[in-house]
């Protein structure tokens, strides 16, 4: 009986933190966190390579873009709120890139949570968007970062030192170029 009243306590641990590894393995990317590790293709288009300071081929990690920070926006182009807001994010990308003070500071790209490259591009062309954008078909970035549902945006920091920081992470809610813009500036340190 004593075997009983001490085994079940070890029991329970055991249960309780393999319950807690599993719900937080995949939870969404927070503010101070890095980002989940994952490898995207160097763009193809010399356009997008340079815009993110790339070179070669092969595979780059989000830290690796030539900038101070990096606005990553886990779209899909089935949601109704991501086409909803594409207007406002390519102006986004407008503002930064006429801002000569931003433009080399600060990058944006798109993830298409289980879109396939065909997809993206009828993303692109549908929405006339100006940035890299890059298909996730098989979801292995979505769930790297939690399973977010879409919009979700991520802003990260990238420091000298190699290192990087999520200074800013949402779900939807994209209030619009310019308020977002000020929040990326504060959030990051750049204003």
């Amino acid at each position: 009986m004593k075997k009983i009243y001490l085994t079940l306590p070890v029991i329970m641990v055991l249960l309780l933190t393999l319950v807690s590894t599993v719900l937080t393995a995949n939870k969404a990317p927070e503010k101070g966190e890095t980002l989940p590790v994952f490898n995207l293709p160097i763009p193809k288009n010399p356009a997008e390579k340079a815009y993110l300071g790339l070179s070669g081929d092969g595979f780059f990690k989000i830290p690796q873009i030539k900038a101070k920070v990096v606005i990553v926006e886990i779209y899909s182009m089935y949601c109704p709120y991501c086409q909803k807001d594409a207007p406002g994010i390519n102006e986004l990308y407008q503002r930064i890139q006429k801002n000569p003070d931003l433009k080399d500071k600060i990058k944006l790209i798109g993830i298409g949570a289980g879109n396939t490259p065909f997809e993206v591009e009828a993303y692109r062309k549908t929405y006339q968007v100006p940035f890299p954008l890059f298909p996730d078909k098989d979801y292995t970035i979505h769930k790297a970062c939690g399973e977010v549902r879409t919009p979700y945006f991520i802003v990260v920091k990238n420091n000298e030192d190699g290192t990087h920081q999520i200074v800013h992470a949402q779900l939807g809610d994209y209030p619009g170029a310019e308020p977002f813009l000020e929040l990326v500036l504060k959030a990051s340190g750049l204003k």
